[in-house]
C-alpha cells in the first residue's frame, strides 16, 4: 500500500501535534527556582507533539507528504500545512533550537539529533521557495548537531542495543541517510558502525522483544550495516549474524509482536515496533539477492505493516504523537531523500 493513500490523513495527524503544545514531557533539568521552562520558550519550532523528538520527526513527516504529494488527489490543498512549517521552521526560531542542543549536548542524544538531520535532509529535496528557506533555518542547527556527533562518537565506546530511543544503529543510519552530515562526520558515524558492529554473529534473536521495544536491536543494527557494507559482504555478514533467516529455522524477529494493550504508553510502543520493523525487514529483503532469506524478509514485513499500520489514525493521543512517521517509514522504506 502506497504512502500516498494515507497522505491527508497522516498530514492532518501531523499538523494538529506540531502545533498542540499541552501535555508536553520536556527532556529539560530545571537548575533553579528562578526557571519557569514554559515548552515554547524553550523550543520555539518543536515545542509539540508532546516531546521534543516527536516533534522533530512529526515535522519531517509533514515535509515528506508535501514533496511527495502537495497539489495531487492524494494531498490537494496543502496550504494549512506549509504555513504551519513557514511559522515554526524560521531562522529566529531554529537559532534559538541550535543554541539549546549546543548548551545540552547530550540532549536527545543520538535519536533527537538524527531526525534533525533526516528532516533537514527532507526540506533540501523538497526544494523550490519554501524548502530552500526552511533548508537556510535549519543550517546552524544541522552545523550544531554535525559537531556534537563529531564530539561523542569517539568516547562512544559501545553502541546501546536496546530497543528505544538511545539506540545507536537506527540513529546513526538515519543520520547517514540524511545526507546532511559533514565529510568528516560522514566518515566517523560508517567507521564507528563497523567497529562496534562488524564481528557480530549469531544474534538473540530470541531474546526480542522487550515489554516496551518500539526498535529491534538486531533489526536496527542490521540496517544499520547494510548502509555501511557493499551488497556481497553485507549479505554474508547478515548470513553470520541472523543465520536463521537462510536455514529456514524458526526467528521471532519475524513474529508479529502481540500487544495486550494499545492504550498504555509504554507497551503501545510495540505497535511502533510493528512499524519500524516492517521498514526494516523491507529494507534488508531490498539488499538481498533472490532466494529464501530475501523471501521470508518479505513477508514478514507485510505482515508487520498489515498489524501496525491501523493503529495509527486510532485518535489516541500516546500514538497520534509518534506512530504515523514509522507508518511512512514503513510504507516508503527509503529513507534518503
Amino acid at each position: 500500500m502506497p504512502l500516498g493513500a494515507h497522505a491527508a490523513p497522516f498530514a492532518r495527524i501531523a499538523l494538529a501535534n506540531i502545533t498542540r503544545e499541552y501535555p508536553n514531557f520536556p527532556a529539560h533539568l530545571i537548575t533553579s527556582a528562578r526557571e519557569h521552562p514554559a515548552p515554547r520558550s524553550l523550543h520555539p519550532a518543536f515545542y509539540g507533539a508532546y516531546d521534543w523528538h516527536s516533534s522533530v520527526h512529526m515535522h519531517w513527516l509533514l515535509v515528506r507528504l508535501l514533496r511527495r504529494h502537495a497539489g495531487t488527489p492524494a494531498l490537494p490543498e496543502p496550504a494549512p500545512f506549509l504555513d504551519a512549517l513557514d511559522r515554526h521552521l524560521t531562522a529566529g526560531n531554529l537559532t534559538v533550537e541550535a543554541a539549546y542542543l549546543r548548551d545540552h549536548p547530550s540532549f536527545e542524544r543520538p535519536y533527537g539529533w538524527a531526525w534533525l538531520l533526516a528532516l533537514a535532509g527532507e526540506c533540501r529535496a523538497h526544494g523550490g521557495a519554501a524548502g530552500a528557506r526552511w533548508t537556510e533555518a535549519l543550517a546552524p542547527a544541522v552545523t550544531s548537531v554535525d559537531a556534537l556527533l563529531a564530539d561523542w562518537l569517539p568516547k562512544a565506546t559501545y553502541p546501546v542495543r536496546h530497543g528505544n530511543h538511545p539506540n545507536s544503529a537506527f540513529a546513526l543510519g538515519l543520520a547517514l541517510d540524511s545526507g546532511e552530515l559533514s565529510p568528516g562526520t560522514d566518515r566517523a558515524v560508517r567507521e564507528r558502525l563497523l567497529a562496534w558492529f562488524a564481528d557480530d554473529h549469531d544474534a538473540p534473536a530470541h531474546w526480542e522483544p522487550s515489554g516496551q521495544d518500539f526498535l529491534s536491536p538486531a533489526l536496527t543494527e542490521a540496517d544499520a550495516m547494510r548502509r555501511v557494507l557493499p551488497p556481497d559482504r553485507f549479505a554474508a555478514w547478515l548470513d553470520g549474524f541472523l543465520p536463521a533467516l537462510a536455514t529456514g529455522a524458526p526467528c521471532a524477529l519475524l513474529d508479529v509482536p502481540v500487544v495486550s494493550d494499545r492504550a498504555d504508553p509504554q507497551i503501545g510502543h510495540l505497535l511502533g515496533l510493528a512499524l519500524s520493523r516492517a521498514a526494516a525487514l523491507r529494507a534488508l529483503a531490498g539488499a538481498l539477492p533472490d532466494g529464501p532469506a530475501r523471501t521470508r524478509l518479505g513477508a514478514a514485513a507485510e505482515a508487520h505493516l498489515a498489524a501496525g499500520l491501523p493503529a495509527v489514525e486510532r485518535g489516541d493521543f500516546t500514538t497520534d504523537h509518534w506512530l504515523a512517521t514509522f507508518a511512512a517509514l514503513a510504507l516508503d522504506p527509503v529513507a534518503r531523500p
